[in-house]
């Protein structure tokens, strides 16, 4: 069976997706489509634009997602059996199994890119990659921290990626490293994405998804919030609510797709990130994958 997997910010880089828009015709015309749906040239952007011209929030998120999409959209023979997404990749994971459009998948893309943008500019938060920990351990430490901190991104056996206030992180990294971790390392983000301070932009996502047309999957999409599959429409629309404050479980994720008959992932987007993460979770979780 074939997984297909989407990644999330942070793969973005300058020039993804110029070969697909001078190549295949169906790739271009979705492309344009993308540029009027958003009512300004992203592909200008992507193509020839600055590494820090791509980290605006306007388009780093719909620029994975456009890029991802597509590539899955034009390559031949597309059949998944399964599709899960990190994070923002969870959007391109359900436009490819047909629950929604790529127009209503892009849209709420930006608006999910606005929203997070206005909550991260209401209180000072940031994240930080934790390498070389059990992940007890980090949520331990987490726990017993005053200030708020979370786990937030499950990336795979030994790397965990906490999320919260500026001051929580900087306290959490020290105790980490106290407490044996190789290296707790602060990130160059916004915010505190996948923690309760995204709870404004969560709300506000929760508004754009019930005016959003969802239809029934052509395979399973396995959720970041629960790990799971899911192919019941309310509960696809409440795993990508809760996404926004709830930690991203892709370790778990990956582990439980194999379970389920994945034999083969493969990854849509920019870079092969979750392509490395998944080797780890494989081979720490002593399942198989290609």
């Amino acid at each position: 069976m074939k997984a297909y997997i989407f990644p999330g910010q942070g793969a973005q880089f300058s020039g993804m997706g110029q070969d697909l828009y001078n190549t295949d015709e169906k790739a271009k015309v979705l492309f344009e489509q993308a540029n009027n749906i958003l009512g300004f040239r992203i592909t200008d952007i992507m193509f020839s634009g600055t590494d820090e011209e791509l980290k605006q929030t306007r388009v780093t998120q719909p620029a994975i997602f456009i890029h991802s999409v597509i590539l899955a959209l034009t390559t031949p023979g597309f059949r998944p059996s399964m599709v899960a997404g990190h994070s923002l990749g969870e959007f391109s994971a359900l436009v490819a199994n047909k629950t929604l459009s790529f127009e209503d998948g892009l849209k709420l893309v930006s608006q999910r890119a606005m929203a997070m943008q206005k909550a991260c500019e209401l209180a000072p938060s940031t994240m930080a990659a934790i390498i070389g920990l059990d992940d007890e351990v980090v949520e331990k430490i987490c726990n017993e921290i005053d200030e708020l901190v979370v786990p937030a991104n499950y990336n795979c056996p030994g790397q965990l990626v906490i999320s919260g206030t500026m001051e929580g992180i900087n306290i959490a990294c020290e105790k980490l490293k106290e407490a044996g971790a190789r290296r707790a390392l602060p990130l160059q983000v916004g915010g505190a994405f996948h923690s309760p301070l995204m709870e404004p932009a969560r709300k506000e996502l929760e508004e754009a998804i019930n005016q959003t047309r969802f239809e029934e999957p052509v395979c399973p999409v396995y959720q970041n919030a629960t790990a799971t599959e899911a192919e019941d429409i309310d509960t696809i629309k409440k795993n990508l609510i809760d996404q926004l404050t709830a930690p991203v479980r892709w370790s778990q994720s990956v582990v439980n797709m194999v379970k389920d008959g994945a034999e083969e992932f493969i990854e849509c987007g920019p870079g092969k990130v979750l392509q490395g993460l998944v080797k780890k979770i494989s081979r720490e979780s002593e399942v198989s994958s290609i």
